[in-house]
This record gives structure tokens, C-alpha cells and sequence, in this order.
């Protein structure tokens, strides 16, 4: 590992020179994909029809107040969407996956409208009063529950991430797409909120050799997923909200189980049936599938935690630097998570690891959650590979490509998180690179 050190040559600038070259008569700044940049008063300025005339907007009445009855983006943000690729569908768009707009987003909340979305049958839409959660096996009580004697418990909300263990899968062996989002995609973060599963369990009288739990969707491909017995004591939860409204169909209404940090595909969706058992039931989706292939062929079925990992999000290929001038002071940032515990530091290099620099932790630092990093420079016109490394408080190190390759070889999909390089050009231009070392 490279001893962190500064170079005089990338070292911010301080804070005086920081404001310095960003204020403007204190108030005039605008803030372009994290791109700081001061606006300057010229004579050509002064007949720039955008200052000196009514804005077309301002001359007419708005739309009708709750026209939608659910509100809507501004039709200027039409590029912020999921995405899908016909390389990440099973022949149609039943079975698939949809990219959240990483790039696109501020803080640690994914709107419910962009949260990343992998289904193996399709949206399934379930009738919330025909809606029962069977709660069997090894329990002296057990138990069939409506949402209306669900959501009886005490509730909590909770911010967490929701990864798929294939994110990162696209550009594992090389860059096939020089995107953030498909690079990146396959993972959300929201505000959960439910019961916690050990709290419905505490009285149906748990049997001592029930190690086992299935969870088991009502979807047309029925997911199933076998967990142990300490997950679900831990800080598994039943959900039915998420930021503050109930759970959209593509994530599972009326209720999905959530556990923080672990597989996406564990969280199981259109939840029905929770069975104990004092074995794991070795369904499909985590034995030929789901599952962690080691470089001597044979593969783990039971590998749960996502890894400690991180994003630079802005630079991307979506989010280019083209635009600035040398001198121009701007921002790195991105997101940095870990399904262990908490983000405890973030590196960044602009040398492709030559040397690392700590940046600084932005906002909320919270357990199996979004954490943002941010680190700010000047320009200075010259090419950079840009490089993040993340560490959690468990310890865990984010590993080069070499490294992971070292421990796991090269061909599973599932649990890759390489540092990710982004080249940046003297013109500011941005593709994804592999850093290898």
C-alpha cells in the first residue's frame, strides 16, 4: 500500500484561496455538476437577454397545483432515469436489472422513482388486502399475519443500501462502458421503515435448533433465500415504507424483507412466507446462482456481506470536466459504503496510486449506509487518473484489481470491488480505465 503523501502539484488550495476564486459581489455562484465557477461581469453581459429581460416563465401562470396528484421531476431533468441494457436482460425486460443514475444524485436518498430495480419475473402487483405473511416451522406460535396486523408492531426507519452482488460485474475484466451508471448502477440507498423481525418473533416461541430461516416471495419466480438465525436476530426488518410512503411495486409492495448490508437478492421482495428450519434449504438462486466462484473452479453458496467499496461520482463519463478553465476550482466527490459496518476513511489519488490523500466525509456517517467523500483541487489542465479507495471500521481495505484477482481469480461476477479508475484528459474529458496495481 502507497504512504499517503501530498504533492505540491495537486495539493488544495486553502480556504482564502478557495473563496477567493469562487465569490463574486457575495452572492453569484453557480455550482454545475459539482464544478464551482464564478460568473463574471462583462459589457457583452449586460444584453444578455437572460438578465435584462422577463423570464418567459414569470409572464404566464404555472400548471394547476396538484395537476399530477403525484408529484413530478421538472421536465428539464428528462435525462435522469434508470436505465436498461439488453446485455443485463434474459432476453426480454421480465428478468433484468435497471441502473440508478448515480451520477444524477445528491446525498445519501435515492428518490423511490430512480432506486435501482433487478427482477426475475417481472413487476408483481399484489393486492394489499389479500395479502398474508406466513410465519412457520420450528416456533411454538405460528402465525399468519395481514399488513394491517403487520404494521400493528412498533415501526422504525432505517437508512441503508441496497446492493446487487453482480454490481461492478460490468466492468470486472475490462471497461465496456465508459458510464457511471452502468459501471456503478446496481445499487440504491433509502430510508427503510418496518418492524424489526426479532421483535414479531420474540412472541411466537422460537425453537433453540431453528439456524435457519427461508424467505420466500409470491412472485411468479417465487425467490427463495435461506438465512441464518443470526441475521435475522440481528437487523433484519420487515418494510413496508421507504422515504416516507409505502414500498413501490418494483420494491416489493406491500412488504419485502430487508437486511442491511447483505446481498441484494437476499432482501427478499413480495414477501409471503418466513419457514424455520435447523437446515438451509440450497434453493436455485443460491446454488446456480448467487454464488461466489473461486479461481479453482469450486464456488461459495453462502457468502452474504457486500464489501467494502467506493465511486468517484463526479468526474465521470457523465459528469466531464470539458467545460472548465485552468484555475477553476472544483470538487471531487462520490460515495463510499460497506456492508460490514461504517466507512471510517476515504483516499483518493489523481495518480493512479501513486499517492493517496484522505478526503473528507460529507453529511450523515451511518452503519450498511451511503457515506459521501468529497476532496476539492484546482484545475490545472493536465491528465489525471482518478482513483478512490475506501476503509471500514472493520477494517476491511478496498482491494486493487490485482489483488482481488490474487484472492478470487477472474471469473465469478458476483462480489467485485476493485478501486475504479477514471482517466481525465487535458481537456477534461473522462473514461473509465482499469488501474490494475
Amino acid at each position: 500500500m502507497t504512504k499517503k503523501q501530498k504533492d505540491p502539484d495537486i495539493q488544495a488550495p486553502n480556504r482564502r484561496d478557495f473563496f477567493k476564486k469562487t465569490a463574486f459581489l457575495s452572492a453569484s455562484l453557480i455550482a454545475s455538476s459539482s464544478i464551482l465557477a464564478p460568473i463574471k461581469i462583462t459589457a457583452s453581459s449586460l444584453d444578455d437577454p437572460a438578465i435584462i429581460d422577463q423570464a418567459s416563465w414569470g409572464t404566464k401562470l404555472g400548471d394547476l397545483v396538484d395537476k399530477n396528484h403525484y408529484g413530478l421531476p421538472s421536465p428539464y431533468e428528462h435525462n435522469n432515469v434508470r436505465r436498461v441494457h439488453d446485455l443485463l436482460s434474459s432476453g426480454d425486460r421480465y428478468a433484468t436489472v435497471s441502473m440508478s443514475p448515480l451520477h444524477q444524485q445528491e446525498g445519501i436518498i435515492t428518490p423511490n422513482g430512480l432506486f435501482f430495480n433487478r427482477s426475475h419475473s417481472g413487476t408483481t402487483q399484489v393486492d394489499p388486502h389479500k395479502f398474508r405473511l406466513m410465519i412457520h416451522g420450528l416456533l411454538d406460535k405460528p402465525l399468519v399475519l395481514t399488513l394491517e396486523e403487520l404494521k400493528r408492531y412498533p415501526s422504525e426507519s432505517r437508512i441503508h443500501f441496497i446492493e446487487c452482488p453482480a454490481n461492478g460485474s460490468t466492468g470486472w475484466r475490462g471497461p465496456q462502458f465508459d458510464n457511471l451508471q452502468f459501471v456503478k448502477g446496481m445499487m440504491s440507498s433509502a430510508e427503510w421503515t418496518g418492524v424489526p423481525l426479532k421483535v414479531v418473533l420474540k412472541e411466537l416461541g422460537l425453537h433453540k435448533n431453528a439456524k435457519w430461516m427461508l424467505a420466500e416471495g409470491s412472485d411468479n419466480s417465487e425467490m427463495a433465500r435461506s438465512i441464518p438465525i443470526e441475521k435475522v436476530l440481528d437487523d433484519a426488518m420487515l418494510v413496508w415504507g421507504q422515504n416516507g410512503e409505502p414500498l413501490r411495486a418494483e420494491q416489493g409492495y406491500p412488504v419485502r424483507l430487508l437486511l442491511p448490508g447483505w446481498e441484494g437478492n437476499l432482501n427478499v421482495k413480495w414477501l409471503k412466507r418466513l419457514e424455520f428450519s435447523s437446515k438451509p434449504w440450497h434453493s436455485k438462486e443460491e446454488t446456480s446462482k448467487y454464488t461466489m466462484l473461486q479461481k479453482n473452479g469450486k464456488a461459495i453458496n453462502y457468502f452474504w456481506p457486500m464489501e467494502v467499496n467506493s465511486i468517484i461520482t463526479s468526474p465521470c463519463p457523465e459528469v466531464p470536466w470539458s467545460s472548465l478553465k485552468k484555475g477553476d476550482i472544483i470538487e471531487i466527490t462520490g460515495l463510499a459504503w460497506s456492508g460490514r459496518g461504517t466507512i471510517k476513511t476515504v483516499d483518493i489519488s489523481l495518480d493512479g496510486g501513486k499517492n493517496w490523500i484522505e478526503a473528507s466525509l460529507k453529511g450523515l456517517v451511518l452503519p450498511k449506509s451511503w457515506t459521501r467523500f468529497s476532496y476539492i483541487i484546482k484545475w490545472d489542465a493536465k491528465e489525471k487518473m482518478l482513483l478512490s479507495r475506501a476503509i471500514d471500521d472493520s477494517g476491511h481495505i478496498q482491494p486493487s484489481i490485482n489483488k482481488l484477482i490474487e484472492n478470487v481469480g477472474v471469473e465469478g461476477i458476483y462480489h467485485r470491488n476493485p478501486i475504479v479508475g477514471w482517466f481525465v484528459s487535458n481537456k477534461g474529458e473522462v473514461k473509465n480505465a482499469h488501474v490494475r496495481s
